[in-house]
């Protein structure tokens, strides 16, 4: 499981490294993402190294969650007397988000492509 570890960690210090060489858009664990993807497709022998190590991270991935919490408990002082701006733009971006995904989903389905209706 080291040997996972330290594959994943490697591929997210390339994907950094390559984001800050290129100064690219992304962020770095994205694009290491992206070069392990295209490292087990060349490599199939990899994703049995890969997997053991990301099975057990997917498994406690709920304690990754808990930092992120406490920060949003720690920052919500500071957003006193700003909560109505605040649940606007959660409902907002929410609504928005549903909306486009919709969207999304008519213009790729196959049956609204092919000028047949029908629900989905």
């Amino acid at each position: 499981m080291l040997l996972a570890f330290a594959v994943l960690l490697v591929f997210q210090c390339l994907g950094e490294g390559l984001v800050f060489l290129l100064r690219l858009p992304v962020p770095g664990p994205v694009a290491g993402m992206l070069l392990l993807l295209v490292a087990l497709v060349a490599f199939p022998r990899l994703h049995d190294t890969v997997e053991a190590g990301a099975n057990e991270l997917l498994r406690h991935l709920s304690l990754l969650f808990v930092p992120a919490g406490v920060g949003i408990i720690v920052a919500a002082a500071s957003g006193s007397g700003h909560w109505l701006a605040i649940c606007a733009a959660v409902v907002g971006s929410t609504l928005l988000t549903l909306a486009v995904t919709a969207l999304v989903l008519r213009a790729l389905t196959p049956a609204h492509k092919n000028g047949k209706g029908g629900d989905v």
